[in-house]
């Protein structure tokens, strides 16, 4: 859960949050423009079908656009898409940077809670810290 939120607190601050909402809304706008425009497509789903071969850069061929309006769509998903996956990639980037700074920070914040009480540790505590700091090395 706390990583969650971590992650979901990165996306609203860098507001990639907004970006994919954006890109979403694209996508189904862009796939009603192909519908319309597309002589060969009929079905709402079969150009979402599209769009989804475009996003995904599979090209299945098994439907293509024919008109100029369904090729700059399909160049402009392609852009748009180009730049999300970029801002995603930075943000997943972020989101594991900032969990290992955070176990980094717990891990040294209990290794110095441990130092603070080392007369009351038992031996077996003290001889797996003297490892602990031995791996550092």
């Amino acid at each position: 859960m706390k990583k969650l939120r971590i992650l979901w607190g990165i996306l609203k601050r860098t507001r990639a949050d907004h970006i994919l909402l954006g890109f979403i809304l694209f996508l189904l706008a862009d796939a009603a423009v192909i519908r319309l425009v597309e002589p060969d497509i009929h079905r709402y789903g079969d150009a979402l079908w599209y769009c989804y071969a475009v996003i995904s850069t599979a090209g299945f061929g098994d439907i293509v656009t024919v008109t100029l309006i369904g090729k700059i769509c399909s160049v402009l998903l392609t852009i748009y898409t180009i730049f999300v996956v970029a801002i995603v990639t930075g943000v997943v980037v972020n989101f594991y940077t900032q969990l290992v700074e955070m176990q980094q920070k717990e891990t040294l914040s209990m290794f110095m809670d441990k130092l603070e009480h080392l007369p009351e540790l038992s031996k077996e505590e003290l001889e797996h810290i003297s490892q602990k700091v031995r791996k550092f090395h």
